[in-house]
């Protein structure tokens, strides 16, 4: 493909920056393309330029929002091989699974427009509950924000993008985006889209600025909301230093099942074991832990090792390929010295380990202790420990037992069971009988604890970049 140099994107304009950074493939270092780096004072532009364009939109009718995302949908279906092939070069992402992010972030926009539709329906609220409000109502809407910015992570550079982008112009907001410096193609290419689509100029601004130099523009006050997702030690570090905004933080996890009493075994050792080592392990609700029942212990850990066994390292772009390159050889450094680490300390290699640059052989251990680096924190990697446990109970507080809580997934013919782990787990979601890596771009999306605060899925994250208003009316007078 050719190396196609991208501009950065103010108030509808793409402008080339003195400097320049090329974006290389992890897996084998080719150049996927040449992105601007925006000069700090225009890019303290954006914002007046985006609160302007706000100003004017923040009245749209929900039909124009509608249409241009619309728009943006078939602009994307339009592109949709060149978006896959930009993502296996940037990210490194196989190429099966390239192709369906590219159609999640379709659907994400689809959502979006038919949000756009509806995200003002509000409530009649019943004013004459008490003696002399007779003839009293009150009335409630939500209303845009201003402007957003969001901040976006490597490891699903198109579909994340999409989940900040799409409720931002379905609620009537401007949007100055950030995304991560390893991926930032495919969040101009839908820029590209965007403008093309009739999105009026400023109301989406792409900086491709380096880590922190993006804080000079959330420092402005005219910067009403910021929706981060990313590591939490960076994102709870922007929830404290900008206490006044509206925060969104969208953080890491350390995603456990339970294995207790599946319907089928086969289907749960299928599904942990994709779900551990899909996106090379890099995906915040990666499987990283999985605590099984001692009685099937035995049997799911053969099932799980066959099916792990199964699954292709290598080439991003070959059709077989199921596991790809981590991101950045700081990356793998670390992950093979977290399996180090967790060996030394007694732990028991059952599968992988190999390392060749950064393709890493989908890795499970057991006898992980508790408090292993690998077994406490997130290692954003294709590495999994499985453990046993005698009772339920055991096993609810294995899972609590981690400052993460972003998902967790239960395999039971329980219902019970099922229903106690929803009331106890200490997650923002429980999949019952499937992974914990499970989501649909209408779930409310998001963590507790460690992995963040507030909600994405469209209409989730439209409630969060809008305030709720209420009007009471006197009809006395």
């Amino acid at each position: 493909m050719s190396h196609k140099e991208y501009g950065y994107l103010i108030n509808g304009e793409w402008i080339e920056g003195d400097k320049k950074r090329e974006i290389r493939s992890p897996y084998n270092g080719e150049a996927a393309g040449v992105v601007s780096i925006p000069d700090l004072e225009k890019a303290k532009d954006s914002i007046s330029h985006a609160e302007r364009a706000f100003d004017k939109f923040k009245k749209s009718p929900s039909y124009a929002k509608n249409k241009i995302l619309k728009r943006i949908v078939d602009g994307i279906a339009d592109k949709k091989e060149e978006f896959e092939k930009v993502l296996v070069m940037e990210a490194g992402k196989p190429i099966k699974t390239a192709r369906v992010e590219v159609e999640r972030a379709m659907t994400t926009f689809s959502m979006a427009a038919e949000e756009a539709n509806r995200f003002c329906e509000g409530e009649l609220i019943p004013i004459d509950i008490v003696p002399g409000n007779e003839g009293m109502f009150g009335i409630t809407r939500r209303f845009p924000l201003g402007v957003v910015v969001g901040i976006s992570p490597f490891n699903f550079p198109l579909n994340l993008v999409a989940h900040k982008v799409a409720p931002s112009i379905a609620s009537g907001n401007a949007m100055i985006l950030k995304p991560a410096s390893q991926t930032p193609i495919s969040a101009l290419m839908l820029g590209e889209i965007a403008i093309e689509a009739g999105l009026p100029e400023g109301l989406l601004n792409i900086l491709t600025l380096p880590g922190a130099q993006i804080e000079p523009i959330m420092d402005d006050y005219r910067i009403r909301k910021v929706s981060f997702t990313g590591s939490d030690e960076i994102g709870w570090t922007l929830k404290a230093k900008y206490p006044k905004k509206r925060v969104t933080l969208e953080l890491g996890g350390n995603a456990a099942s339970i294995i207790d009493d599946p319907p089928d075994l086969d289907f749960a050792a299928s599904r942990n074991a994709w779900g551990a080592f899909y996106q090379a392990g890099q995906s915040c609700i990666s499987v990283q832990r999985i605590y099984v029942q001692e009685r099937i212990f035995d049997k799911f850990i053969d099932r799980f090792i066959g099916e792990t066994k199964k699954l292709k390292l290598g080439d991003p772009m070959f059709e077989d390929t199921d596991v790809g390159p981590v991101i950045d050889d700081e990356s793998a450094n670390r992950i093979t010295n977290w399996i180090e680490q967790a060996l030394n300390d007694g732990a028991t290699l059952l599968a992988g380990g190999e390392r060749d640059g950064r393709l890493i052989d989908p890795t499970v251990l057991t006898d992980v202790c508790p408090n292993a680096n690998l077994s406490c924190n997130e290692i954003f990697g294709p590495v999994v420990h499985v453990e046993k446990y005698k009772n339920f109970d055991d096993a609810l507080n294995y899972v609590n037992n981690s400052r993460y809580g972003l998902q967790a997934g239960v395999f039971t013919k329980d219902f019970k069971k099922a229903f106690k782990a929803y009331e106890t787990l200490e997650v923002g979601g429980v999949v019952v009988n499937d992974y914990p890596s499970f989501r649909v771009e209408n779930m409310p999306y998001g963590g507790v604890k460690d992995s963040g605060i507030g909600k994405e899925g469209i209409k989730h994250a439209i409630e969060e970049m809008t305030e709720l208003k209420l009007m009471v009316t006197n009809l006395n007078y």
